[in-house]
């Protein structure tokens, strides 16, 4: 009978004496990286849907080794964020503590048992010092390049995280990790400025390697749209309204001007005898979630704002009202209301008895017609088709300028919470915002027991004055630390790289063995991860080349999105509790 414990334990041993797989990186002769999406050592154990990835990403591995290159398959630990930090305080642990820990037994109990042809000597562990002074550090050349900011906006808010969520990490108005409903907030925050990268990181995916699913996904999220921005101006006011539209060619349909209740001109649009009224709306307003504010089956409610805009091409005096379906942060926060060839405005003005007026020549009964087609009652545009019209958009008018817009939005960096590298920025009232210096990193997370989230929007560190007061790094004078760390997003952004010299205390990463090993000749991970970490992955290359630090834009040439296993009819999660230990079979 084949004793498989002998014989596993033989060869584990072996591995463990030998390192037969591993790589001399200076001495390859036929580099090969293949790689897998590093785990979150987070709850009791890795389950059977994680075994199922590294297994397969390892068959993989195997076989190009057996072609004769040199496969380097490192693994390592995404151990910083929330993942961690969650479990850890379920579990009533610190997480400084439970980390370590943990990783040791998914390194010693579970990877190691599988056999893959890890090669342990370039494991890196994201919240070891001399992997976040880096992050560190990464943070520091974005912020001098003008790409990291700190801002007020309008930001996703997870209530049982207690802590700020990027837009990629709201799934349907939920917490990507808790599946609690996010509220919005108006909170000072960091964030990458990824929307500068829109285009490129758009255009870049015609020739990745990589799954169509995954690559329609980041399609999708980028949303690129083409249109115009059309400017109406406030009457008795000296503002304007602008508004970005895919269909410049219903211009002349427009009947009113709706924008979000966030919308930065409110204050100055709303009039004496609708502020009242107005403070109720937006109080119910801030109780919904995002799924519900932008559904399309949902009523659709407003108010008036007592004010009007100017119709740039008629002249008209259009009412402005303030809609709960309309969100600050997506377009201008404004739209222009056109009922007769758009469902949601025109719901709304039979609701409210707006005027609805046919441009678009159809019949009557068909309204809402939203297709292209033939002018009508568009003045000397009229009997002009659509197609036409956009095409000479610029021509218009001065208050019409043919634009882009894009869905993506910048990504909110700034987390709330303890586990995690302390964002290395002082504060000082002589010189403003300056960066920590780099021959001062890491700026220490401090060991302290006060590390429990309490909702307030400030991190636990906030509270830790030993922290927090310092010096400025310019003039010498009192200073304060920024005391938000980074979202786990950006540990995991670069770490392929520091795979490559994880001890290297010098340099992030050695450009030498950059230039040999990457970009990653192949990713195996989950399409869950499509406009997250792959998207943020692919920002953060772009940026550090266009810096000068790295030789090429795209980080992964081939990226292949596995498949999932099921259990109990969802995806195994240890957040869900459906999962399979895979210990029973070791």
């Amino acid at each position: 009978m084949y004793d498989f414990r002998v014989i596993e334990r033989k060869w584990q041993d072996y591995y463990a004496k030998e390192k037969p797989f591993n790589i001399d990186l200076k001495k390859a002769e036929k580099p090969f990286y293949n790689l897998m999406m590093f785990p979150y050592p987070s709850a009791a154990g890795l389950h059977i849907g994680n075994m199922f990835s590294f297994i397969g990403s390892d068959v993989y591995g195997r076989f190009m080794k057996l072609k004769g290159y040199d496969v380097f398959e490192p693994i390592g630990f995404d151990a910083f964020g929330i993942h961690s930090e969650n479990y850890a305080l379920r579990v009533g642990r610190h997480p400084a503590e439970l980390t370590p820990k943990s990783i040791e037994y998914f390194r010693e109990e579970q990877l190691k048992k599988i056999g893959n042809i890890f090669d342990w000597n370039s494991e890196a562990i994201t919240s070891s010092p001399e992997y976040y002074k880096w992050t560190q550090w990464i943070f520091i050349q974005l912020f001098k390049k003008g790409l990291a900011e700190k801002r007020s906006s309008n930001v996703n808010w997870c209530p049982s995280c207690k802590t700020v969520l990027a837009d990629e990490q709201v799934i349907d108005g939920r917490c990507e990790r808790c599946n609690n409903e996010v509220e919005k907030r108006e909170m000072s925050q960091w964030f990458f400025k990824i929307t500068e990268y829109a285009e490129k990181l758009l255009s870049n995916l015609e020739k990745l390697d990589w799954t169509d699913t995954t690559k329609n996904l980041q399609r999708a999220w980028i949303g690129k749209s083409s249109g115009a921005t059309i400017s109406f101006e406030v009457h008795g006011m000296n503002e304007q309204i602008d508004v970005f539209t895919t269909r410049p060619d219903t211009i002349f349909g427009v009947t009113y001007i709706v924008v979000a209740p966030e919308y930065g001109l409110v204050s100055k649009l709303i009039t004496p005898s609708t502020l009242e009224t107005f403070e109720n709306f937006k109080e119910e307003v801030k109780n919904m979630d995002l799924a519900t504010r932008t559904s399309i089956s949902r009523p659709k409610n407003g108010i008036f704002t007592g004010s009007y805009a100017i119709h740039p091409l008629t002249g008209e005096e259009l009412p402005v009202w303030i809609g709960d379906y309309v969100l600050a942060e997506y377009g201008t926060g404004a739209v222009m209301a056109v009922p007769a060839h758009d469902e949601r405005d025109y719901v709304f003005a039979k609701k409210y008895g707006l005027e609805i007026k046919q441009v678009i020549e159809c019949d009557p009964s068909q309204l809402p017609y939203t297709e292209k087609g033939k002018m009508i009652n568009s003045g000397k545009y009229s009997d002009m088709l659509s197609v036409d019209f956009i095409d000479k958009i610029d021509e218009v008018s001065d208050s019409i300028k043919g634009s882009v817009n894009y869905h993506l939005h910048d990504w909110c960096i700034s987390r709330q919470r303890y586990w995690g590298p302390p964002i290395p920025i002082v504060y000082c009232e002589k010189c403003g915002t300056v960066h920590v210096p780099e021959d001062e990193l890491p700026v220490m997370l401090p060991n302290t027991d006060d590390y429990i989230p309490d909702g307030s929007g400030k991190s636990p560190l906030a509270k830790n004055l030993e922290f927090v007061n310092t010096t400025c790094p310019v003039c010498g004078g009192p200073a304060r630390r920024e005391t938000d760390v980074s979202d786990n997003f950006l540990d995991s952004a670069w770490y392929y790289l520091r795979y490559l010299s994880p001890k290297n205390r010098s340099v992030p990463f050695d450009d030498e063995l950059v230039d040999k090993w990457c970009p990653v000749d192949m990713y195996i991970g989950g399409n869950e991860h499509a406009t997250l970490h792959l998207m943020y992955s692919r920002f953060l290359a772009m940026a550090l080349h266009d810096i000068g630090f790295l030789p090429f834009e795209e980080p992964f040439a081939s990226f292949r999105g596995h498949g999932l296993i099921i259990k109990d009819g969802e995806k195994m999660s240890k957040s869900k509790g459906n999962i399979v230990n895979p210990n029973e079979y070791f």
